[in-house]
């Protein structure tokens, strides 16, 4: 399967920012706001919902394993458990809408709500970074839909091992790896492309 040319432009444009050095996540939120911004063209093979827990479809690895790019698939009330990222991170919603409610350490050794949950719509960016707390919780906010947000990280987030921070205990190491099988591989870049 050819990969996307508004995926492909944005793999592009965010290598020639890391090209550069230019900061992230920063400089890729506005990139990401401009593929989010439109939802004619992600394969549907990669928006297919598990009726029991989200699905992370890989969609691109920078081959250096400089970022990772992720269609993240949410079924009626789904979410995930308090968790962090360890490197800088992007959420774009490209359709139905999230909830995000992010914790930071309390001065008693447990996690508390960092202000209050906010509802991301189609088209909005949330920005994550070790350096800002990047501990959150996710839920889709739609009771009878999917909804699928578009997640890039700065590295193969599937590999990296990163924390759960469970309410009734000490925090927990994850691995959370992809939903991918045979037929819905990462697309890849057979050429170096120019960013349009």
């Amino acid at each position: 399967m050819a990969i996307p040319v508004p995926l492909a432009r944005f793999v592009a444009d965010l290598s020639a920012l890391l090209d550069r050095g230019d900061p992230l996540p920063h400089g890729a939120a506005p990139l990401l706001a401009a593929l989010v911004s439109r939802d004619d063209w992600l394969p549907d093979a990669y928006a297919v919902p598990d009726p029991e827990r989200y699905r992370q479809y890989v969609l691109y690895r920078d081959p250096d394993a400089r970022f990772s790019i992720v269609s993240f698939v949410w079924g009626p009330g789904q979410g995930t458990p308090v968790h962090d990222h360890t490197v800088w991170g992007l959420v774009g919603v490209l359709r139905g809408s999230e909830i995000s409610q992010g914790f930071v350490k309390g001065a008693a050794g447990p996690l508390v709500p960092r202000g209050v949950p906010h509802r991301l719509l189609p088209g909005e960016v949330e920005i994550l970074s070790p350096d800002a707390g990047d501990i959150h919780r996710v839920i889709n906010a739609e009771a009878d839909r999917i909804s699928v947000s578009i997640h890039v990280y700065g590295a193969d987030i599937g590999t990296v091992r990163r924390w759960t921070y469970p309410p009734d205990g000490p925090r927990k190491p994850f691995i959370s790896g992809y939903s991918n099988g045979t037929d819905t591989p990462p697309f890849t870049l057979e050429t170096r492309l120019e960013p349009v």
